[in-house]
């Protein structure tokens, strides 16, 4: 805790007033560029992940990176969501996993978690990324099964994601934009999922690939 409190006292004396400016403009409200939701993990930190600044990442942060589906549970995912698409109009979401993820080794054995029910039966939002995992790649060592569990984990919390109305709102008007990512400690690479090529594939400013379904025009059917 003395560790904590030295860090606010370098943050009052030295950060903050190297930022007076940013912060005084925080002051009055947020204007965040994208939703990231991540894990709770201690080893993940979205801003310093990303670089970006106070007030750039509005951020949700549970344990497994989990977005249950519309409906199924109120909480603070959903309502988080809702927040930010809706009150702030935020133009990117991003889910991101990252490696060596206690939730997913939970995931792949859950008798782990037999004493911790709350936590067992939350992780059930990802069943549909375990039965991907086990059934399609039962060769795999287990270490390359937990790497597919992460990103398929993903993918599936991408498809909750749309089922949240203001989501599927912003898709159908081209005005939101998803991605997933996964992001790898023991290195620093973040590899994000191309919805064009249909894998992950390494970031690149000059390319950043979406995890949106591409828009297409609905065609006004008259019946006759």
């Amino acid at each position: 805790m003395k560790r904590l409190v030295e860090g606010i006292k370098r943050f009052q004396t030295e950060v903050f007033p190297a930022k007076a400016a940013l912060f005084a403009d925080l002051a009055t409200g947020q204007t965040p560029r994208a939703l990231f939701i991540t894990c709770g993990d201690s080893r993940v930190e979205p801003t310093l992940i990303t670089q970006a600044n106070p007030g750039e990442l509005f951020t949700l942060k549970n344990v497994g990176n989990i977005v249950p589906p519309y409906g199924s549970m109120v909480g603070g995912v959903s309502a988080g969501i809702e927040y930010a698409v809706e009150a702030l109009q935020v133009k990117h979401i991003i889910i991101c996993g990252h490696s060596d993820c206690g939730a997913m080794k939970a995931v792949l054995h859950p008798e782990s978690v037999a004493g911790m029910p709350t936590i067992g039966e939350w992780l059930r939002q990802a069943d549909a990324a375990r039965r991907v995992a086990l059934d399609n790649y039962p060769d795999l060592r287990e270490d390359e099964k937990l790497d597919v569990l992460t990103q398929e984990n993903v993918l599936a919390q991408l498809d909750n994601l749309k089922t949240h109305p203001s989501v599927a709102s912003g898709i159908a008007r081209g005005t939101l934009n998803l991605y997933g990512w996964v992001y790898v400690i023991h290195s620093g690479a973040v590899i994000g999922f191309d919805a064009e090529q249909g894998r992950f594939i390494p970031l690149d400013e000059t390319h950043i690939p979406t995890a949106t379904p591409r828009v297409r025009g609905r065609a006004l059917v008259q019946a006759d």
